[in-house]
């Protein structure tokens, strides 16, 4: 029946520097629904769910919301009539506080003077906060919340707008397996509420999980809407990519060297990580393992010289090396590809030419003055091609690519510069199945070239299929270390959560 669809698309086109993102897609979503959608990166998804969203507008086509045609021109306006959006893009304001963050825009205010309730605005927060069990002060800053904090802000901004129909792209990038049940369970009750959900996610299992419908998107086109219960991975999968993913972990064509080329001894950091020690051969793919807030992260960031140690020190291929910034790290061969492209990896507004050529750069210039542009073309468009990067040309902005080609182009950045050791930080986050199975063979094929590689991963499912040894941390400590032929989720998982 026509009145059982909450929103209904048809025909919508969208084109981006002359290429198309949406090529005439029709999209309907059943009130009271968890409908997700699904498709490569490049497939359009973000693209129609900002149309939705009033973030861009169509270029054709039209778009019903409750039975009336709606022409959104920006989002204030899809948020009035009962749409939000929480974006895969976080871009909360880091210098003001939680508080400021979710009611910006519609502080309540004083009866006389006219001013900022501050009060009652921190109320209203807790109050908002509990709701989607977020134990933090609102008086605290933003900038004091990890990459899950500032998702949840995000949501329980979306819920207090009374939003009819909520979209979630990529919701759960950032968040801990406890986070996301949280998150289920917060999109289960907005369900039981009447409430519409659309969803965007590469975790599959998720999907599975927590979706009444697919829809899938391919090449900026409508493939088709399934009912969860009519799909399994396999078939899910085919209609993503037209094509059947047989080896998404590809095996090793050889061994790891004997040879250690990376040791880290006694490293520590207050609060932290202490007393961390491991060593990494040539040609190998070594792990770090651990919950989120294990230290993971911030190990590698004090090897990479993004923060100093209190203790401990690095060696390369046997003698100690004084890594104190970024520049040292890149002059010893080292390149580190960080959990967040948005924040630290790409430069959004610049185009893929100059993000790809930003390390390698120094090697670019004539005279160390002037770079040499067609030097710099001719090394950025072999990356982009060796990569199979989606753009629509070198001078592309890179905010106006997908998630997935984003990160190809941080990727290419770094290769670009040959680097002995590579560190990758969540290098698959937010990215489809089939571009992450490119990436896995390009991480294989590195290590195979005798590049060390450092993964992190909170997909237990990479780290074993990819990891020739890896390290456990609970806590900030080193809580175990294991090779591939001896892992298993629930070793690691014991490891992990400090009851091995």
């Amino acid at each position: 029946m026509e009145q059982e669809y909450v929103l209904k698309l048809e025909g919508i086109r969208k084109s981006y520097y002359g290429v198309y993102a949406l090529e005439g897609v029709d999209f309907a979503v059943k009130k009271g629904s968890v409908h997700a959608l699904m498709g490569e990166n490049g497939a359009g998804k973000s693209t129609l769910v900002k149309i939705i969203a009033g973030v861009h507008g169509a270029d054709e086509g039209k778009l019903f919301f409750k039975g009336e045609e709606l022409v959104l021109s920006e989002p204030g306006q899809a948020l009035k009539r009962g749409i939000a959006m929480i974006h895969q893009e976080l871009n909360p304001i880091l210098d003001m506080t939680v508080a400021e963050n979710l009611y910006i825009g519609r502080e309540p205010v004083t009866k006389g003077l006219k001013v900022v309730d501050r009060r009652k605005m921190e109320q209203d927060a807790r109050a908002l906060l509990k709701r989607v069990s977020l134990d933090i002060d609102p008086k605290a800053g933003m900038r004091s919340l990890s990459v899950a904090g500032w998702q949840l802000v995000e949501i329980a901004k979306a819920i207090d707008h009374n939003a009819e129909l909520i979209i979630m792209d990529e919701p759960t990038s950032a968040l801990s397996e406890r986070e996301i049940e949280r998150l289920f369970e917060i999109i289960r009750t907005l369900k039981e509420q009447g409430r519409t959900v659309i969803y965007i996610s590469h975790k599959l299992d998720e999907v599975f999980q927590i979706a009444d419908e697919v829809t899938v998107l391919r090449d900026g086109s409508y493939i088709g809407t399934w009912p969860i219960g009519e799909l399994n991975k396999d078939l899910l999968i085919k209609h993503m990519v037209d094509r059947e993913l047989t080896e998404i972990f590809p095996a090793r064509k050889g061994k790891p060297s004997e040879r250690v080329k990376l040791s880290v001894e006694h490293l520590s950091r207050e609060r932290e990580f202490s007393d961390v020690s491991f060593d990494v051969r040539e040609g190998e793919i070594f792990g770090l393992v651990g919950l989120m807030g294990a230290g993971r992260t911030e190990i590698a960031q004090a090897v990479f010289g993004c923060t100093r140690p209190d203790g401990g020190l690095v060696k390369i291929d046997g003698r100690e090396v004084r890594i104190r910034t970024p520049e040292d790290a890149v002059r010893h061969k080292m390149g580190f590809v960080t959990e967040d492209r948005k924040f630290t990896g790409l430069v959004l507004p610049m185009g893929v030419k100059e993000n790809e050529t930003l390390v390698h750069l120094e090697k670019l210039c004539l005279g160390r003055i002037l770079i040499n542009r067609k030097k710099e073309k001719e090394k950025a468009a072999q990356y982009v091609e060796k990569l199979r990067t989606k753009v629509a040309g070198l001078e592309q902005p890179v905010q106006n690519l997908s998630g997935g080609n984003q990160q190809k182009v941080v990727l290419g950045k770094w290769l670009m510069n040959m680097p002995e050791i590579l560190i990758l930080d969540e290098p698959t986050r937010g990215i489809d199945v089939g571009a992450k199975s490119e990436i896995y063979q390009l991480i294989t094929d590195l290590a195979d070239e005798g590049i060390t590689v450092l993964l992190i991963s909170s997909e237990m499912e990479e780290i074993l299929g990819l990891c020739d040894r890896m390290a456990v941390f609970h806590e900030g400590r080193k809580s175990g270390e294991v090779t591939r032929a001896e892992a298993t989720q629930e070793r690691l998982l014991k490891l992990a959560t400090g009851n091995a």
